[in-house]
């Protein structure tokens, strides 16, 4: 992993081709860090999407490894696919939420200007947030995948739940009744943990969370253990379709009898944290909690 850079000079911007309101902000953005005399670089997909010519490489990871900070446009979905691309490389990306909820794409579009005066200033911090891995057999072949937020192991079209056997470290945890399980990372945990009834966890807890999803067994709850043990998941179901999918995006099918080893990867990304922008800030935003402005102090 390459050191921080202690002055930026090169700025990679990547946006989502998908969505057509990126290259409004792409655009921007390029406009911004030529005028404070940095230089913009991208790669081919933002390059046509923005209809912008600047210094173009061939690929994501590659621009990551030639520029100092990384501008990501789009949702949470288009900085995890980036973020699985980079991984391990230490250039530091900022999200820009041009997207949905966004609890990844820190900057909202209007702030843009802003969030950039305080990074040329050097008023920012860096935040690591550890990928974890995914290795085994699926199908007979041998897998290896990385993911930011989690792996899902689900049932496929059949509306039958999957039988899975867990264990941690070798010991073995329970076997699952339900319409899958969520192996969650701290940065997943806002993801579909969350909308899956499990724990809210700070992104520097070095846990997993182990979430069910609709369990037959009403006592099957959300487990934490460390991100340092191994989980193991082995496919029990006979006759039904099975699949292991990484951050929402990669699937690959499963079947009776595969055991997939789920443990902490030891290549990281580095976010852009930004004051008055923590992650309870963060919480407190973009679930629209009540009570989060308190005017005086409680008094007992």
């Amino acid at each position: 992993m390459k050191k921080a850079p202690k002055t930026i000079s090169r700025v990679g911007l990547i946006a989502n081709p998908d969505k057509p309101n990126c290259q409004a902000a792409v655009r921007a953005a390029a406009a911004l860090v030529r005028s404070s005399g940095r230089s913009a670089w991208t790669e081919p997909q933002t390059a046509q999407l923005a209809r912008l010519k600047l210094a173009t490489l061939p690929e994501v990871r590659t621009l990551a490894r030639e520029t100092d900070l990384l501008l990501v446009f789009g949702g949470d979905g288009t900085m995890l696919r980036v973020a699985r691309e980079v991984a391990g490389l230490g250039t530091p990306m900022l999200g820009i939420n041009v997207g949905g909820l966004g609890f990844l794409t820190a900057v909202p579009l209007p702030r843009l200007a802003q969030a950039l005066r305080q990074i040329w200033s050097g008023d920012f911090t860096l935040e690591s947030r550890p990928l974890i891995e995914a290795s085994g057999q699926a199908q007979s072949q041998s897998l290896h995948q990385s993911a930011l937020n989690d792996f899902v192991v689900s049932r496929g079209v059949t509306s039958r739940m999957i039988h899975l056997e867990v264990h941690v470290n070798r010991q073995e945890l329970t076997i699952y009744r339900c319409d899958g399980l969520i192996i969650s990372s701290p940065t997943g945990s806002t993801a579909y943990c969350l909308s899956a009834g499990g724990s809210i966890v700070s992104p520097d807890a070095e846990v997993f969370s182990i979430t069910p999803i609709c369990p037959h067994t009403l006592n099957n709850r959300s487990v934490i253990v460390s991100l340092y043990d191994t989980v193991t998941v082995k496919v029990l179901s006979e006759r039904l379709d099975t699949v292991l999918t990484a951050d929402g995006q990669l699937q690959t099918p499963l079947t009776a009898n595969d055991c997939i080893s789920f443990r902490r990867s030891r290549r990281a990304i580095r976010l852009v944290r930004l004051p008055g922008n923590s992650f309870f800030q963060t919480l407190r935003q973009k679930l629209n909690w009540s009570g989060s402005n308190l005017a005086h102090p409680i008094h007992r």
